[in-house]
């Protein structure tokens, strides 16, 4: 594929996230929208709903969470924004992330492996990046020691690292991404930079990848902020089936039937997940240890208890016997006078 300037490139194939030419025609933005003046504040413009670019990036948003699923149905893009790099230094950050792109290009026999990435995060944390970059402090980073970003295909994650604002509206950054040649890196991996310069950035799966992992060295020449989505979401919960809407799981007859208690752990772990329920299962473990420690230490301290007072009893009955006896000995002793 021929190299295109970058921010003329929005669209997405979903099935290998290449980058077709959307904006050969006009496409009108609102920069005027009282409603999302944080972001045109900082410089972002709207894009205007019939344009051909809100199309593209709508349909590729939609595509990336499963537009055929009854969950997608019901998250609502409010909004698109365009990054237009309109300050000199988001024009001279544009300008750096080409120059990298092509030397990892002519370092890689051509191809600087381009992709789109999702990245959610709050709204304040968007607009800090958008003005001034990525930080190894951004909450939603993972780390501080590199920037995970979702492939094109799974904006689903990007959701769920989102956080929604006073308004109950989420918000991801889509971003254009320089990922050369990739290395896989373990979960929490510490690395912060390529084992060799023969790597460019990191993957979870170099087959089936779910992470874009970009160190820190990276992150503002690698990665280049362009859209924020405004999305409208049900309230979410992660379960081990997928992504579920948490004020849907309402009870039915299975829920009016007596179950066994394996049943209830394996439908628990359906709908929050095997993680929480084995958290669940493990404290409850503790707990019940706890009180069985505290109930033997009880029994013990009875026990001791008991046994001091029997000992007592028992010292008491001898020495009321010894004098008895001694008695009947004094008795015996003077009537031999």
């Amino acid at each position: 594929m021929s190299q295109i300037p970058v921010e003329d490139q929005v669209a997405m194939t979903m099935n290998n996230d290449e980058i077709a030419d959307a904006t050969s025609e006009s496409n009108p933005v609102d920069s005027c929208s009282d409603d999302f003046e944080f972001f045109t504040k900082i410089g972002l413009t709207k894009l205007q709903e019939p344009s051909l670019e809100h199309t593209i990036i709508k349909a590729s948003f939609c595509t990336g969470i499963g537009d055929q699923s009854e969950l997608a149905k019901k998250i609502n893009i409010v909004a698109i924004h365009k990054n237009s790099h309109s300050s000199r230094s988001r024009e001279a950050r544009a300008d750096s992330f080409q120059v990298f792109a092509k030397a990892v290009a002519d370092k890689c026999g051509g191809d600087a492996n381009l992709k789109y990435g999702w990245y959610g995060a709050s709204r304040n944390e968007i607009c800090e990046i958008v003005m001034h970059g990525f930080s190894w402090c951004n909450t939603a980073a993972g780390n501080r020691y590199s920037i995970s970003l979702s492939p094109a295909k799974f904006a689903f994650d990007s959701v769920l690292s989102s956080e929604a604002d006073e308004n109950g509206l989420r918000h991801v950054l889509l971003c254009r991404v320089i990922l050369g040649k990739q290395e896989v890196l373990t979960a929490n991996s510490n690395q912060f930079h390529p084992t060799s310069p023969e790597f460019d950035s990191g993957v979870d799966d170099l087959s089936a990848p779910r992470k874009y992992i970009v160190w820190s060295v990276y992150m503002n020449t690698h990665i280049l902020p362009s859209y924020v989505i405004s999305i409208k979401t049900p309230c979410l919960i992660e379960g081990s089936q997928g992504f579920l809407e948490a004020n849907t799981i309402k009870p039915n007859s299975k829920w009016e039937k007596k179950i066994t208690r394996k049943q209830l752990i394996e439908r628990m772990k359906e709908i929050a997940g095997h993680q929480a329920v084995a958290a669940i299962v493990d404290l409850f473990a503790k707990k019940k240890s706890l009180l069985r420690g505290q109930s033997l230490n009880f029994q013990l301290s009875i026990h001791n208890f008991l046994n001091k007072s029997t000992r007592m009893k028992v010292a008491a009955a001898a020495a009321a016997k010894a004098k008895q006896e001694l008695q009947k000995a004094v008795d015996a002793e003077i009537g031999g006078l």
